[in-house]
């Protein structure tokens, strides 16, 4: 088997470096945003939440009881613990002590993730949890390792990049046309600053790269299991591809996570020249792991049935988990492209009075396009969970020649705009800047249709966007008024 995949020494050292990592970050986010939007006094409260499911529906430690004091200590506990298996202090001992540090984290933060509703409800949340607990079961760098868990983030691997090939195929006609990528640079959550040039390229290159992705999603991910070379040459491809949407785009981890998970297709002999580290005297596994380690393989057997299945219907769901733990989920991204970019502009007034004459001033997001003269930033793979929820509410908003029409207002939106009202320091962090030291008496949701500048304006305004006012999206309120609209 060894001489049919290859050594994985060092394709081992990569991943757990590459996925601690990312959970460092991912323990920030919690430590810097999670109280504001789910905190006590936060827009979906964590303590309404818990009172309406059960431990085996959600798993967590707030199951039995939340408050931000025990909220801070876990994200404190999954950083340091993050940053000590980034330094290699969690490969120094045993076996058991690696795969317990691992399994922690994974803990923690499928803690947070079952309770964090609308803001944890992205597919790259389940997908760190995942890969993060197969890469429990690597062990540490002194011992000799397996294959197992390797393959199981292989396999992994496999179904991201297929399942976000067959969704894409299977849900818009522009992907089977080759034309998405027209709009896809502009309409995308996040742009950074590449994004404006990726646009401007020439149609034949953003049709050539459409092919390109339908190649490494769909035709490349079965060469994963293809003897060496050739699993290194797919691992490549699949990593080349992830570097093109991370240098175009804000995707929080997903891209480089997928590049973690790309080093499971390389085999020592092909690493080695690239990552020139010596192996150590390797101790031999013992019979209790590798018992562990076929557990492991027979219950992903089991467990991988109906993503399989989802593989292979014509009704494929997107980003889907089948149990409560996160493990051996349906994933995948852009099934659909938006070829219009609405956005919700925030402004607000301390006037007392509203009137044709009032002069309002923007909050502005930390990564979401508002003023067009900004250019859009790098954040990736940092998560802004404000910015990204934010940039979904356009799409329940019908759009007709009168105006706009906004079915209801999310509850968690409507709470966001009342805390700007009281002018809740924690809740104005959330944003680049805060107009109103002293509070606003109004605010207004503006509906814009956003567009890219062209070369000329750009450089003859610097602006990176030209914007259109649509209509109202949220009227102006007040504190008194603001639950009757």
């Amino acid at each position: 088997m060894t001489g049919y995949i290859g050594d994985v020494w060092l394709a081992r050292v990569l991943i757990q470096r590459a996925m601690a990592a990312i959970y460092l970050i991912a323990f920030l986010v919690v430590l810097f945003q999670f109280k504001p939007l789910l905190g006590e006094k936060g827009l979906l409260p964590v303590p309404a939440f818990i009172k309406r499911v059960r431990f085996l529906r959600e798993p967590s430690i707030f199951c039995w009881r939340y408050s931000d004091a025990l909220l801070d200590g876990v994200a404190w506990t999954g950083i340091l613990f993050s940053a000590a298996a980034l330094a290699g202090f969690t490969e120094l001992g045993p076996f058991w002590l690696s795969l317990g540090v691992w399994l922690l984290l994974w803990f923690l933060y499928l803690s947070i993730v079952n309770v964090g509703q609308n803001f944890y409800g992205f597919g790259w949340e389940s997908m760190l949890l995942e890969a993060g607990f197969f890469t429990a079961f690597m062990g540490p760098a002194r011992m000799e390792p397996s294959l197992i868990p390797v393959l199981a983030l292989r396999w992994m691997l496999f179904r991201t990049e297929l399942g976000a090939g067959l969704i894409k195929l299977r849900h818009d006609r522009c992907w089977r046309d080759l034309t998405c990528l027209l709009y896809h640079y502009e309409t995308q959550p996040l742009p950074n600053p590449l994004s404006w040039y990726f646009h401007r390229l020439p149609g034949f290159m953003h049709r050539f790269s459409v092919l390109f992705s339908h190649f490494v999603q769909v035709i490349v991910p079965f060469g994963l299991f293809a003897p060496q070379p050739y699993a290194s040459i797919a691992g490549g491809l699949i990593i080349f591809h992830q570097l093109w949407l991370i240098i175009s785009g804000n995707y929080s981890w997903l891209n480089w996570l997928t590049v973690a998970l790309g080093f499971s297709a390389f085999s020592d002999s092909i690493l080695h020249p690239a990552v020139p580290l010596d192996i150590p005297q390797l101790a031999a596994r013992s019979a209790v792991v590798d018992g562990v380690l076929y557990m492991l393989v027979a219950a992903t057997i089991l467990l991988s049935v109906q993503p399989v299945m989802n593989l292979l219907s014509k009704n494929q769901l997107m980003n889907y988990r089948y149990n409560p733990l996160h493990l051996v989920n349906t994933y995948g991204a852009f099934g659909r492209v938006t070829r219009r970019r609405y956005e919700l502009v925030i402004e607000g007034t301390d006037e007392p009075v509203v009137t044709a004459k009032t002069q309002w001033r923007e909050y502005e997001f930390k990564a979401k396009p508002g003023n067009p003269a900004r250019m859009p930033p790098q954040v990736a793979p940092y998560h802004y969970r404000l910015d990204w929820l934010v940039w979904f509410l356009p799409f329940t908003v019908f759009v007709t020649r009168m105006g706009t029409q906004v079915p209801r207002y999310e509850l968690w939106f409507l709470r966001l705009i009342e805390k700007l009202l009281e002018n809740d320091r924690a809740t104005v962090k959330l944003f680049r800047n805060n107009p109103f030291p002293k509070g606003p008496r109004f605010i207004r949701v503006l509906f814009y249709d956003y567009r890219y500048t062209n070369w000329g304006h750009w450089r003859d305004t610097g602006n990176w966007w030209k914007r259109e006012l649509v209509d109202d999206y949220l009227p102006p309120v007040s504190l008194e008024n603001l639950w009757r609209v």
